[in-house]
């Protein structure tokens, strides 16, 4: 394979997985779906606004759904799509990496 020049594809994957929080993110929403409040909690540090920036991002890029329950309050919960959940083995493998050398 020749590194030499970058592939847009994985230069777009690092791009989403780079930007600061979105890898948390992703990595509390493999436990299943989870409220705004939820997320929030298990990511001390960061502001309600990145995270509403955040998750508009994934949305729009097909990574996380978003369920709007019609209940009294209003219920809505994130959960990965098919293409979120297809990221566990990277997050798993940055896990490992960040066990043993950081």
């Amino acid at each position: 394979m020749d590194y030499n020049t970058m592939c847009p594809k994985y230069e777009a994957a690092i791009d989403l997985l780079g930007k600061k929080w979105t890898g948390l993110i992703i990595r509390v929403l493999l436990a299943g779906p989870k409220r705004f409040k939820d997320i929030k909690a298990q990511i001390p540090g960061m502001s309600d606004r990145i995270l509403t920036e955040r998750m508009k991002e994934l949305e729009q890029l097909e990574v996380v759904i978003r369920h709007v329950y019609p209940e009294k309050p209003v219920r809505i919960e994130y959960e990965l799509t098919e293409k979120g959940k297809d990221l566990t083995p990277v997050i798993e493998a940055i896990q490992q990496w960040g066990e043993k050398w950081a």
